[in-house]
């Protein structure tokens, strides 16, 4: 009886979408792969899908066990590291989930210095804005943007995130730049609709700091789809400087009003499960990512205002 071969077969299965890619993944033949879910059926009494020529549907019973069997696996996985982890360097699988402007921007080009430091590791990454449950999900880290609001997880910095605002110098020219804070009032500035608070822009003032409620005609529920409006002009953008640094640096984006801006620092951070520490392949890209961005090399001898961002204080 082969209880974990079994369970990863349907568990890939379900995480894949299906049995040709799954047994790619385990390395065997599609109907190897589907003698060995259709045995765990048989052996436990119950349908846990239904197939079709296209997609794997779960029964409600292999929605349940479906839970169960992932969260087994990560036991044993863990098991086995805590076992070696003392005699062997990092190897095998890793689940990282990110958000987009990271993931595209910074972590994708960074990965290959990781993984020829690391031969022997496989990154399977999520790359999307929305926040996920790394248990349900089977992630073994999430890099996350902002306060934490889960205290069950357990959390380690990575660095701070600085807003900037800026727009493409064609919209500038047809458009005017704003000198002062009201002035945007008067301009189309675009938003992520998922989030209207980050439509009040925060600025250093006589009086202290105050915000503008701006308005455009365009809101977008990602970052990276206002970074591709305001490259063609349509509008001002406040978004992290991982995201608008490679345009400010390469000139396709200015930065406006920089000398009042409060940035808002964001605490970037790599987020996992208590005791995953003990992991050697967490500990590892976690230490990778510190190493990698904890002085946000995406600053790097890039002007904003007066001084350098990367050391400039509000």
């Amino acid at each position: 009886m082969d209880t974990p071969g079994e369970m990863r077969a349907f568990v890939r299965s379900v995480e894949l979408g299906g049995f040709s890619a799954a047994a790619r993944d385990l390395e065997l033949t599609p109907s190897a792969l589907s003698k060995l879910v259709t045995r765990l059926e048989d052996r436990l009494g119950v349908r846990l899908m239904n197939r079709t020529t296209r997609k794997l549907a779960l029964t409600a019973e292999g929605d349940a066990y479906f839970s169960s069997a992932r969260r087994i696996l990560i036991e044993i996985e863990e098991a086995e590291e805590e076992v070696t982890r003392f005699s062997n360097s990092p190897k095998g699988l890793l689940r990282v989930n990110t958000g987009v402007a990271f993931g595209l921007h910074q972590l994708a080009p960074a990965l290959p210095r990781f993984l020829e430091r690391y031969p022997e590791m496989e990154i399977d990454i999520n790359i999307n804005d929305r926040v996920i449950d790394l248990m349900e999900e089977g992630a073994d880290i999430a890099i996350r943007s902002g306060v934490l609001r889960d205290s069950s997880l357990t959390a380690r910095k990575i660095c701070d995130l600085q807003r900037v605002i800026c727009a493409s110098p064609g919209y500038l020219k047809k458009h005017g730049t704003p000198r002062e804070p009201q002035d945007l009032l008067k301009h189309n500035c675009i938003s992520i609709s998922a989030a209207p608070q980050l439509r009040r822009w925060p600025f250093a003032t006589k009086n202290g700091i105050e915000s503008i409620e701006v308005k455009g005609n365009v809101s977008a529920n990602n970052a990276e789809t206002l970074l591709q409006l305001a490259a063609t002009g349509v509008g001002i953008i406040r978004l992290a400087d991982v995201i608008v640094s490679d345009g400010i640096r390469a000139g396709w984006l200015t930065p406006v009003l920089a000398d009042v801006h409060q940035r808002e620092p964001l605490p970037l951070s790599a987020v996992y499960l208590p005791g995953k520490h003990k992991s050697p392949r967490v500990a590892a890209f976690v230490n990778f990512l510190v190493e990698t961005f904890a002085s946000a090399p995406w600053r790097r001898g890039l002007e904003v205002g007066t001084r350098p961002l990367a050391t400039r204080r509000q």
